[in-house]
């Protein structure tokens, strides 16, 4: 078998990458990349420089594919190193570039590679990593590392010692819920009226909320959505989104059975939006932007219209995206995330791995103790 490197997502054809990763998971599909790499979101100048991995049988068959970009900075990662890289920084060394398996700007669990079905797993995967040890030390890289990986995935990675680093997300699971009612009748007297209260406050404001998916979107939409998504990113953190406007309508064109935006208007005017992907089995909140803040509407268009879609639509979970201790309240179960790491110094790994194991035993602690502040009823009520 021989390892390739790709410059640009469109050194491989669609068709063959899309036979390999399916295109049911949304941020593996090949259109997904196109998208983020001709908007120019994801170009060398914005610090994620493709850098593709293609595995080719000995008739020269393509058997397995692998999103990789060179990384400059760790901004739209998700899995935080910025400590990591300020200590290679103090004792005089170079942590950028590193290479970097994951989807840009999107912490949702799922697959990070496709192999061909008739294939050995085992046997690519080991060929993979090996390939990418040799081309980390052939740039001089300081590491690799491979975020938000599937449970399943989690031996592959142990076979080949890769450091295994513990996160925690909230996600809504579906216990086939027949509607909103029924999910809420399971929340204990207090919690349950505290949420309808939150809901009641966007409707006392005469702010209705739509649903729309795919096609249904228009370019109007799209401009007012990306007006302020900027808007908000600029209001939390003082710089713009990671995406260019451009990246928006490429989407809608090449992805727009995965789409689902929730719009909110006042007025007869588009005040807020939030914009949501889907596959078969899960709902994945991403992006939202307002004009201006309005009580309790962040909720109701990020969460309760999530919940709403993900039961009308047999969804079986629903990923808002990563962060925010606040959903707890609101039914959304604190779980583990599993994202892998290899350290080419052999000092600055030892460390890192003595980091990730105080680490670990904290974030477990955590999401036992945060299932217990769930707002549902108590077994026996």
């Amino acid at each position: 078998m021989r390892c390739r490197f790709l410059s640009s997502i469109h050194d491989i054809d669609s068709y063959t990458w899309n036979a390999l990763c399916g295109t049911d998971y949304p941020f593996l599909r090949h259109e997904f990349f196109v998208a983020l790499e001709d908007s120019g979101s994801t170009i060398r100048e914005t610090g994620w420089q493709p850098h593709h991995l293609l595995v080719e049988d000995d008739e020269a068959t393509t058997v397995a594919v692998m999103p990789l970009f060179l990384k400059y900075h760790s901004y739209g990662e998700y899995v935080f190193d910025w400590a990591w890289a300020d200590a290679y920084h103090r004792y005089g060394k170079v942590y950028y570039p590193k290479l970097l398996n994951a989807i840009p700007f999107t912490p949702a669990t799922g697959p990070r590679w496709g192999i061909d079905k008739k294939a050995n797993p085992e046997l690519i995967l080991s060929t993979i990593f090996n390939a990418i040890e040799e081309e980390a030390k052939r740039l001089k890289l300081s590491s690799y590392h491979s975020l938000f990986n599937l449970k399943s995935s989690l031996t592959y990675f142990s076979q080949h010692h890769y450091l295994l680093r513990t996160g925690c997300q909230y996600h809504w699971l579906n216990k086939n819920y027949q509607d909103f009612d029924e999910f809420l009748s399971t929340f204990s007297s207090r919690k349950r009226k505290n949420l309808n209260k939150e809901r009641r406050k966007v409707t006392e404001q005469n702010i209705e909320l739509h649903v729309k998916t795919g096609n249904e979107i228009s370019d109007t939409d799209w401009h007012h959505f990306y007006l302020f998504y900027h808007l908000t990113y600029f209001k939390r953190s003082g710089r713009q989104g990671y995406l260019t406007e451009e990246f928006f309508p490429l989407l809608s064109q090449l992805l727009s059975e995965h789409i689902v935006m929730v719009q909110a208007e006042k007025e007869d005017q588009i005040i807020a939006a939030a914009l949501y992907f889907k596959d078969s089995q899960t709902l994945y909140g991403r992006y939202w932007g307002c004009k201006e803040e309005y009580d309790q509407l962040h909720f109701e268009a990020c969460y309760y219209q999530g919940i709403d879609y993900a039961i009308k639509n047999k969804l079986k979970r629903f990923d808002p995206g990563a962060q925010g201790e606040h959903k707890i309240q609101r039914g959304f179960t604190p779980v583990p995330t599993y994202s892998h790491h290899w350290i080419s110094d052999e000092q600055f790994h030892d460390a890192i791995d003595n980091f990730i194991q105080i680490e670990t035993q904290e974030i477990y602690e955590y999401i036992e103790h945060a299932r217990e502040r769930l707002p549902f009823k108590a077994p026996n009520q």
